[in-house]
């Protein structure tokens, strides 16, 4: 059975960062990872994803709203994706979700792409 777990949420000050982790269990090939975000009475929306051929990451993408401020990442050997988040606003509040997809390719930004994910993480950004 394939799992992903999320850790690395919590409550912060804006101007203020965390580091979320996912670490993926079970026997499947992960080719694209990403994070996805869910704010209370909202949609769950594309944060960025992370794209591997099975030899080199070799493709990153974000959502606008938050280039230049996270970044992704991924240890393969690890089967492990994280997402530094920094400078922080009460807008990334949010419930945190790591998915990933099975099949080859990098063009993935919408829930629907996404095969497995993870329970969620709380991340509260006060002002």
């Amino acid at each position: 059975q394939v799992q992903l777990v999320e850790s690395g949420g919590g409550l912060v000050q804006a101007g203020g960062s965390l580091r979320l982790s996912c670490v993926a269990s079970g026997d499947r090939t992960f080719y694209t990872m990403g994070w996805f975000r869910q704010a209370p009475g909202k949609e769950r929306t594309f944060v960025a994803r992370s794209s591997w051929n099975g030899w080199t990451t070799y493709d990153t993408y974000y959502a606008a709203s938050v280039k230049g401020r996270f970044t992704i990442s991924r240890d393969n050997p690890k089967n492990m994706l994280f997402l530094q988040m920094n400078s922080l606003t009460p807008e990334d509040t949010a419930v945190y979700y790591c998915a990933a997809v099975g099949r080859p390719g990098s063009t993935y930004s919408t829930v629907a792409d996404y095969d497995v994910w993870g329970q969620g993480t709380q991340v509260t950004v006060s002002s």
